[in-house]
C-alpha cells in the first residue's frame, strides 16, 4: 500500500511550489488545518496527511511496534517525503505532530527547509527544573481515565484543551473529532504522547524553527514554549493572543499572520 493511500494525503497548490506540510495534533485530523492551511496554496505545494487511526488513514497501516514510539510517527512522515519527492519542506505540526516533525528532521535534516511548532511539548510531565504542566500522577490519571472510557474522556478533555468557553462550539468539534478516531490506537497514541520524552532531541535540530506558544495553553504551558525554543539552536517564539491549545481552529487569522513572514521569508526568517 502506498503512502498517499494508508495516510491519506491530500495535495493542492502549485505542483512547482516549495512544498508545505501540515500534520495534525492527538485526536484530530487534516480537515483541522482548513482555515490556515489554504492562506498558503497559492504559493505552496500544501500536503495535508492524516496520522494513522485518525481521518480516512488506513487503519490497517497501524502497526502497533512501529507505533509504540513517536519515531514510528516520525517514519510515517519521511515515507510520505519519499514517495512524494518532497524537499525543501516548510513542516508544521501542531502538538504531538510538533515533536513527530523535529525527530523527521533530525532523521533526515536535508530535507527539511523550516518547522513551525504549534504548542509543542517535549515532555508533559514535570522533571527536575523542567516545568512540563502536569505531575506523573496527574498524567497516568488522565491515561486511566482514557483507557476505561474514552468517550467520556473526550467529551471532558476536548473544551478543556480547546479552552475558549465563550465559543462552545469549537470544544464540540474538538469533541466529536477525538470520538471519531479509533479508540484502539487513541490509548495507545495517547500514552506515547504523554510519556514521551523528547528533549534529548531538540538540540539536534538544526533546522530554522518557529515556536508558536498560546496564552493560557492547558496543555503546553507558555514555560514549555519558551524550553523548546531555548532547546533547539536559533529558533524563535512567537506568542500568540490566541488561548487554548488549537489557535489554528480558535484564531486562525492570527495563526496565519504569525506564520507568514517566517515560512515566506528568507532561511530563518
Amino acid at each position: 500500500m502506498d503512502a498517499a493511500v494508508k495516510f491519506n494525503v491530500t495535495v493542492s497548490g502549485p505542483a512547482d511550489g516549495q512544498p508545505m506540510v501540515f500534520a495534525h495534533g492527538f485526536g484530530c485530523d487534516q480537515h483541522m488545518w482548513r482555515h490556515v492551511a489554504p492562506a498558503f496554496a497559492d504559493d505552496f505545494r500544501v500536503v495535508l496527511f492524516d496520522l494513522v487511526g485518525a481521518g480516512g488513514s488506513d487503519l490497517s497501516a497501524y502497526d502497533p511496534v512501529r507505533h509504540a514510539t513517536l519515531q514510528g510517527y516520525a517514519d510515517d512522515v519521511l515515507e510520505i517525503l519519499h514517495e512524494l519527492d518532497l524537499r525543501d519542506v516548510v513542516f508544521v505540526g501542531h502538538s504531538v505532530s510538533a515533536m513527530i516533525g523535529a525527530l523527521a528532521e533530525v532523521a533526515e535534516p536535508d530535507r527539511f527547509a523550516k518547522l513551525v511548532m504549534v504548542g509543542p511539548s517535549p515532555r508533559y510531565i514535570d522533571d527536575t527544573s523542567y516545568v512540563g504542566g502536569f505531575a506523573e500522577e496527574d498524567i497516568l490519571d488522565l491515561l486511566d481515565s482514557l483507557e476505561s472510557n474514552y468517550l467520556g474522556w473526550s467529551a471532558a478533555m476536548a473544551p478543556a484543551i480547546m479552552s475558549n468557553p465563550d465559543r462552545p462550539e469549537l470544544g464540540e468539534e474538538l469533541t466529536e473529532s477525538f470520538c471519531r478516531m479509533d479508540p484502539a490506537v487513541a490509548r495507545q497514541f495517547a500514552r506515547v504522547t504523554f510519556l514521551t520524552d523528547a528533549r534529548p532531541e531538540l538540540a539536534r535540530v538544526t533546522t530554522p524553527t518557529l515556536v508558536l506558544q498560546c496564552t493560557d495553553d492547558l496543555i503546553a504551558p507558555v514555560a514549555v514554549g519558551a524550553y523548546v525554543r531555548d532547546a533547539i539552536p536559533g529558533s524563535r517564539m512567537t506568542t500568540l493572543e490566541a488561548t487554548g491549545h488549537c489557535p489554528h481552529l480558535s484564531a486562525p487569522d492570527e495563526t496565519i499572520a504569525a506564520m507568514a513572514a517566517f515560512v515566506r521569508g528568507g532561511p530563518g526568517e
